[in-house]
């Protein structure tokens, strides 16, 4: 065991500290914390430590409200303030974008924050563990199941949806095949649909819902990807679109078109490009549902779409789209960020703007660092807490071509 003090958060959120000529990460710390810590394992030159102890608490630590913080991996943040929590998040982006992306003057940018701290949380996967009858999270580090009877960050319909779930296995009517339950709530209703380890992710179609967004309504499921927080999705539709406009988007995973629909009313033509089959039969509903028929969507991999990779058919759209004058380009991968490939075609297209939408900073600088290579310039910067009480932040990177 050894004495530290957190110097900053590092994107991840852990804290960093220094002692006894090591380099410390710390998790669940705050900047400014004396703390004493057990190093429990150790990569390269850096260990990664627990905290024993709190000997003087930073001015911006807090007491965590939920009883589960600690052992649940899902938020790491409810030691924080606040105000603390979206300082810390604003330096990750500059962190990142500094160090990954070697971005030297990085434009000035805001967080916007969530209009609720608690209680935000609209969509959920639950772990279960059948031998053990546990049902929640993954425990911080592990593929432990941590057991969940109340969760402080989902909304009321979803809190209710895990207690049915926890009365069902109580009863022993959960199959013991799940290993875990996805869950997602519309303006009415909730989609719940249960999932096995392998390559089937659902033992059934889950029920079909719909969330209206600014007047647009979309339809989606359990088994398909929509943003969690509900309450800042006018926000970043707003900032990753803007005032674009023109003859050709293109939106590349797209999925059940929170960015299509949108994108649709503002240019001539837009291509949509998602893998998944569900999401791109629910974004082609919702944009017949809205009446708009000037949106092409390509249900291929990103990749091989923009690679001409995807069979004679689609590889002849694709070159058809390389040949036309794209105004606009959005993007909005997973966590991993964008393949190279994918980098490599979006500057083949070489369109006139790029919106990119990312949920982790550190992929985002990676990938920035490439465009920018490529003879982009990053123009502007906003950021969105869409995760309260996590160190993770939604961030929009505007950026125009050579």
């Amino acid at each position: 065991m050894m004495e530290v003090t957190i110097e900053r958060i590092l994107p991840g959120g852990l804290g960093l500290a220094h002692a006894e000529g090591k380099t410390l990460m710390v998790a669940l710390a705050a900047p400014g914390d004396r703390l004493r810590v057990r190093v429990d394992r150790v990569k390269g030159n850096v260990g990664f430590a627990s905290i024993i102890e709190v000997l003087e608490p930073s001015p911006v630590r807090i007491a965590p409200p939920c009883p589960y913080f600690g052992s649940c991996g899902g938020c790491d943040f409810q030691q924080l303030t606040y105000e603390a929590q979206l300082s810390a998040k604003g330096e990750i982006i500059k962190d990142c974008l500094h160090r990954i992306g070697r971005i030297d003057t990085v434009p000035d940018f805001n967080i916007t924050p969530a209009p609720n701290q608690w209680h935000y949380r609209s969509r959920a996967q639950w772990q279960y563990d059948s031998v053990r009858q546990r049902l929640g999270y993954f425990e911080s580090v592990s593929h432990n199941v941590c057991d969940v009877s109340e969760c402080a960050v989902l909304v009321p319909e979803l809190q209710q949806s895990l207690e049915t779930l926890r009365n069902e296995m109580s009863e022993g009517l959960l199959s013991d095949d799940a290993r875990y339950f996805r869950a997602v709530v519309g303006d009415q209703g909730v989609s719940v649909a249960s999932g096995v380890r392998g390559p089937s992710v659902s033992e059934g179609n889950s029920q079909e819902i719909s969330r209206s967004i600014e007047g647009v309504s979309y339809r989606f499921n359990a088994e398909s990807f929509f943003q969690a927080n509900i309450d800042l999705l006018p926000q970043l539709i707003e900032a990753a679109i803007g005032d674009a406009s023109g003859d050709t988007a293109i939106e590349l995973y797209s999925g059940v078109g929170l960015f299509t629909l949108p994108l649709s009313r503002r240019f001539k033509r837009v291509i949509a490009v998602e893998e998944n089959p569900d999401a791109a039969s629910f974004a082609r509903k919702n944009l017949a549902n809205a009446g708009l028929t000037n949106v092409e969507i390509a249900n291929a991999d990103v990749g091989e779409w923009l690679n001409g990779e995807v069979g004679a058919p689609r590889s002849e759209k694709r070159r058809h789209a390389a040949a036309l004058q794209i105004d606009f380009l959005l993007l909005d991968p997973p966590r991993v960020g964008a393949e190279s490939r994918v980098i490599d075609g979006i500057l083949q297209l070489s369109p006139k703007q790029i919106c990119y939408v990312s949920c982790d900073p550190a992929t985002l600088a990676r990938d920035l660092r490439k465009i920018i290579a490529g003879g982009y310039s990053l123009d502007s910067l906003s950021a969105f807490d869409m995760f309260p009480q996590t160190h993770h932040v939604e961030t929009i990177a505007k950026l125009t071509g050579p």
